[in-house]
């Protein structure tokens, strides 16, 4: 899990260099300029908060989970009304560096994984898991839609999703939950005519390419040009203007420009790996709340790189989602790198050793079970002939 996180920010640090260098240079006069040096920071900062919360027993955490909610909502409240206006939607504030929609992504996973995991069997009820579910989670996505933020919403939901249903959820139950989901889809879709612009320009890319919307027609011509070795490092073309957000949206079209499809491959491969790894963690977690964790933060990574990966082939239609661990961006992996501190957290406390304490506690307590089950299976004055009575 290390190891493919180091190689994803690796592999991040150098393409955020390569589709910026050239606008740090005429910008600030370095090609090392803004976008590199803030880059590198909020790789240290976020390493440093994956180490803190892998050292930490990542059950410290369970009881914050509903406040963090609680603020995640209050935020994604105030930013509707006090948010920057970027691009024509408010989503942030401090120019960008502070995203709720991002938080909430996390929020939703540290609260489904405490409430999921405290529910046990009553996760297939109606009252006590699909409504609490939808309640919860359709009061997070309504937010996060009026900024609007489609595609945070859809993670949100569909990262929550996949826990309930891993939780136990009823498959009649989850079968409502996406007929629901879908419909309320519609009705957003219809409601937003820059989303309706979206699908038509997606839909009319499957009849002709070249009538596809301008982001990703951008973005598979730096895939064309890139063939199967790329053109290398730094000698993309579409990052000078071409393609939009080539550091932060639109960075995969930049890697397979520049490396190819072999550099895409291995990037999704390492993505590959990471949901493997973050599997075996659930399954081998030593409390259905670790288990849940890992589980759903696997799931949003995985979620948010299939999405961005789609958008640049032109699987779905246009959104703006980051590439984890590799666009640029300081709250989405500061918030992605403390999922995976408590994903290593919940693995090194199912692997450690016990102390010595901890042993001798369990055995007393073994003890003291083995002595009452004794004492239960055989009571006083009960001894061979004795219930036979005088012959």
């Amino acid at each position: 899990m290390v190891a493919v996180v180091v190689l994803l920010l690796a592999i991040g640090s150098l393409m955020v260099f390569s589709s910026t260098w050239d606008w740090s240079n005429k910008t600030y006069g370095t090609a090392t300029g803004f976008f590199v040096e803030e880059h590198l920071r909020n790789v240290v900062v976020s390493t440093l908060a994956l180490v803190i919360f892998a050292a930490i027993d990542y059950r410290f955490w369970k009881r914050f989970a509903f406040w963090l909610l609680l603020l995640t909502i209050i935020l994604l409240v105030a930013v509707l009304a006090f948010g920057e206006v970027i691009f024509g939607a408010k989503r942030s504030f401090t120019d960008g560096r502070l995203q709720p929609g991002e938080l909430a992504e996390f929020a939703i996973v540290l609260y489904m994984a405490a409430w999921l995991g405290s529910k046990n069997a009553r996760v297939d009820s109606v009252f006590l898991g699909m409504l609490p579910f939808l309640f919860v989670v359709g009061t997070v996505s309504f937010l996060i839609v009026q900024q609007p933020d489609l595609s945070s919403a859809a993670i949100v939901a569909l990262t929550a999703g996949v826990m309930f249903f891993v939780a136990g959820a009823n498959i009649l139950h989850m079968t409502a939950v996406g007929g629901i989901a879908g419909a309320v889809s519609l009705v957003v879709i219809e409601s937003w005519p820059y989303a309706q612009r979206r699908i038509a320009d997606f839909l009319a890319g499957f009849s002709d390419v070249t009538l596809s919307d301008y982001h990703t027609l951008q973005a598979i011509t730096a895939f064309l040009r890139g063939g199967w070795i790329g053109v290398g490092i730094g000698h993309s073309e579409q990052k000078f203007g071409a393609l939009p957000a080539p550091h932060t949206d639109s960075i995969f079209a930049i890697i397979g420009e520049e490396l190819g499809v072999l550099g895409a491959a291995i990037v999704v491969a390492l993505y590959v790996v990471f949901a493997i790894r973050g599997f075996q963690f659930a399954r081998r977690a030593k409390d259905n709340f670790g288990s849940l964790l890992c589980v759903g933060f696997t799931s949003w990574v995985i979620i948010q790189a299939l999405l961005n990966i789609a958008v640049m082939t032109g699987a779905v239609p246009s959104t703006g989602v980051p590439l984890p661990f590799i666009s640029f961006g300081g709250s989405s992996l500061f918030v992605v790198m403390i999922g995976v501190g408590l994903m290593l957290s919940v693995h090194r406390m199912a692997t450690r050793r016990k102390s010595t304490s901890e042993r001798r506690s369990d055995i007393a307590s073994f003890d003291r079970s083995w002595r009452n089950r004794r004492a239960r299976l055989s009571r006083a004055g009960d001894r061979p002939g004795a219930l036979a009575g005088p012959q």
